[in-house]
């Protein structure tokens, strides 16, 4: 028996256009901004680097974060509460 998934569940897996770029959906956390090509190189770098435990994990995880809002610097919503921090 051959069971076609419904428009839900292929939905999830697949990546949603928007004006502010690619946006994938996850089970428990929601729909996220999905990175450009270059970061994604950048990610998977500082994986292996972990994996072959010449960084360790923890460094790993800071400097991936630090990445993560270094790139982000301008998202509307980060715009939009930086504006109102200067307004306050």
């Amino acid at each position: 028996m051959v069971v076609e998934p419904t428009k839900r569940e292929s939905a999830k897996s697949e990546p949603i256009k928007t004006e502010h770029g690619r946006r994938i959906a996850l089970p428990v956390v929601g729909t996220v901004p999905m990175p450009g090509p270059q970061h994604l190189v950048f990610y998977a770098v500082l994986v292996s680097l972990g994996i072959l435990e010449i960084v360790e994990w923890p460094v790993v995880g800071i400097v991936a974060i630090g990445h993560l809002l270094a790139s982000q610097h301008r998202h509307p919503s980060l715009q939009q509460v930086g504006e109102a921090a200067e307004a306050a």
